[in-house]
């Protein structure tokens, strides 16, 4: 069976409750709430056995796969960025990703610490820190 996102729009509800919808778009989306790597874990390992870079556009995320690109967009701002993932997390129940120090500069969300922010799973050749 071959399922083609672009003529097909499905809601799925996920097990911690976000609303996941599959669509026209390159792939899913999502809303909640994100925070970002302190530049304490720079150099650290990431689940994916690479060093965490706080300069990279980097994120974790509970199940993504290694390397999807997420465009993770800001709702007080609007300002987006082209994240890859290279890690599981974030690990605390209210939030959805955990982004670099190099995107949360971007999104406009360092000082705050987290920001509600929109994830929308993008093709394979996003470059990351590419505005979206």
């Amino acid at each position: 069976m071959t399922l083609h996102l672009k003529t097909m729009a499905v809601v799925v509800t996920a097990c911690l409750g976000l609303a996941l919808t599959i669509g026209a778009a390159d792939a899913a989306q999502t809303e909640g709430s994100a925070s970002w790597y302190c530049a304490e874990l720079h150099g650290n390992k990431t689940a994916n056995g690479e060093r965490f870079d706080k300069g990279a556009y980097t994120a974790a995320h509970r199940s993504l796969a290694f390397g999807t690109r997420v465009c993770v967009e800001n709702q007080i701002n609007g300002r987006g960025v082209t994240v890859r993932i290279n890690d599981r997390g974030p690990f605390t129940r209210k939030r959805i990703i955990d982004v670099s120090q190099a995107a949360a500069t971007r999104l406009g969300m360092v000082s705050r610490g987290t920001a509600p922010v929109r994830l929308r799973i993008l093709k394979s050749n996003a470059k990351p820190g590419q505005a979206c």
